[in-house]
């Protein structure tokens, strides 16, 4: 047994029950390197690129590109702090786990919880942007049909062996990917010719900077980008939620997490680059897909209603990640005392159903939300603020504990194959930058919202822990925990 596994091993009992170490099924390691590759691309790709950009180039204009790019180049040190941690001791479930050994039992709590929640939310929006887009290419359809039919499917892609859920999720990914690529090409190719669109727009690069320059809004209209851009960064972490699966995740992991800035810059801002050097920024409808609105424009009347259907493809592809995420995250709450047991158990083929089912009735929030707004768009707004907000507060938590776990476990730190880069700084600067972003969501009406919701979901998780931390599992949990953290502050810290 190596130093790392030796040392770490005994760290993460206080947080772990005994099911967790060999007394119940575990979870199988069957997501190999492409599952993990295309999940993490799937997860970086997702509903908010494909539907929210339109609005975030209205408020922000050529700018938006470098809010991507920022925005991208914060989240890739999270996913750094993330892996380093989570290859520490691959005894960790998820970041839930590594957050309540180093912070303690409350912190596996609150980010469990509202890791749950936030794809909850998120599915409810993808539910709402299927919706939207059923509607779309085939007019007339009962909004109430897609969102009751897409749980369903859901939860038959996730019943089967976590093998079938990666299959799913790969073609899923392979989907978005092609059609960014087809997005792209097609775009050069327009500018190359310089393509005229009918309202007398020539495609050229020049669209980037000709019509007000890059900032046309000013730092206001910059600022105000940022609001719905976060979102489309929604579950970047999800390679977190899937180490428990994953093959060789010391090799696998690393190579997910290292291919995000390349991610970035191609899908995102190649993309948009394009979108906007084609279409001039102004011209483009802040309701609507850009995706869907260039290949209308190239004349490609199919590929724009391909594109329709890879838009639905990627919210499902949210939503099946999201339920797979939040079925782990449940089943490992169960296993240490936060959740009820019965979400702890695994079925013959080593899925938590009861937790997948449990996830899956939440997403019929999505009917009342299709039925209570003004326009689909508008209701994607307003919960993808919320979830925002909550994806913003689990990777404050991850930032957090990687704080701790360098100030009380340098021993591992030093060790790590996979140290995050600028360690000693890194994170309070992302810290410092996610306090900008909750700034950002106040400055309008509907991203406000989500500002004066997540403090009642913050409320009501503390009043279910101060009622959960009182049962005598969870006062042995802390009193473990409380021990291990003084036994490791009276250790002076070596380097």
């Amino acid at each position: 047994m190596s130093e790392r596994t030796t040392t770490a091993v005994p760290n993460i009992a206080p947080e772990s029950s005994p099911s967790s170490h060999g007394k119940e099924p575990h979870l199988a390691r069957a997501l190999g390197n492409r599952h993990i590759q295309l999940l993490a691309i799937g997860g970086a790709i997702g509903t908010g690129l494909f539907m929210g950009s339109g609005k975030t180039i209205s408020l922000a204009g050529p700018s938006v590109i470098f809010v991507y790019m920022i925005i991208g180049f914060m989240l890739f040190f999270v996913m750094r702090a993330m892996g380093e941690i989570l290859l520490s001791n691959l005894n960790y479930k998820s970041f839930s786990d590594f957050a309540g050994d180093l912070l303690g039992p409350w912190a596996g709590f609150f980010t469990g919880w509202s890791y749950w929640f936030f794809w909850v939310v998120t599915g409810v929006a993808d539910i709402v942007a299927i919706a939207g887009y059923v509607d779309k290419l085939a007019p007339g359809t009962p909004l109430w049909i897609p969102a009751l039919v897409t749980p369903v499917v859901l939860i038959l892609l996730n019943l089967p062996t976590v093998k079938a859920f990666g299959e799913a999720e790969f073609w899923f990914a392979i989907i978005k990917v092609v059609a960014i690529l087809a997005l792209i090409g097609t775009g050069i190719f327009m500018i190359a010719t310089n393509f005229t669109s009918p309202n007398g727009a020539v495609a050229s690069l020049a669209n980037m900077w000709n019509d007000g320059g890059m900032f046309p809004h000013g730092m206001f209209g910059f600022i105000l980008g940022f609001q719905i851009a976060i979102f489309a960064f929604a579950g970047i972490e999800l390679v977190g939620t899937a180490a428990a699966e994953t093959k060789d995740p010391e090799k696998n992991l690393p190579r997910a997490i290292n291919s995000i800035p390349v991610r970035v810059l191609l899908f995102y801002v190649g993309a948009l680059v394009v979108i906007m050097a084609v279409n001039p920024w102004r011209t483009i409808d802040a309701a609507s897909s850009p995706f869907i609105g260039m290949f209308t424009l190239a004349g490609l009347g199919i590929a724009a209603v391909v594109i329709n259907l890879v838009v639905l493809t990627s919210a499902a592809s949210s939503a099946n990640s999201g339920i797979y995420s939040t079925s782990r995250m449940v089943y490992g709450l169960a296993q240490d005392g936060n959740a009820p047991k019965a979400f702890g158990k695994l079925s013959i083929r080593k899925v938590p159903q009861n937790a997948l089912l449990f996830s899956c009735i939440f997403l019929l929030a999505g009917l009342v939300l299709l039925y209570s707004g003004d326009s689909v768009i508008g209701a994607f707004t307003v919960v993808t603020s919320v979830a925002s907000v909550l994806t913003m507060f689990v990777w404050s938590m991850i930032l957090v504990s990687y704080i701790v776990f360098r100030r009380r476990r340098p021993e591992l730190h030093a060790a790590s194959k996979f140290k995050m880069p600028g360690s000693g700084f890194m994170p309070y600067v992302v810290l410092g930058f996610f306090g900008f972003m909750l700034v950002a969501l106040g400055q309008a009406d509907d991203t406000r919202l989500a500002l004066l919701v997540a403090p009642l979901w913050f409320l009501l998780l503390g009043a279910a822990w101060y009622f959960n931390r009182r049962t005598p599992l969870q006062q042995a949990r802390i009193a473990e925990w409380k021990a291990v953290r003084d036994d490791a502050e009276s250790v002076p810290a070596a380097g």
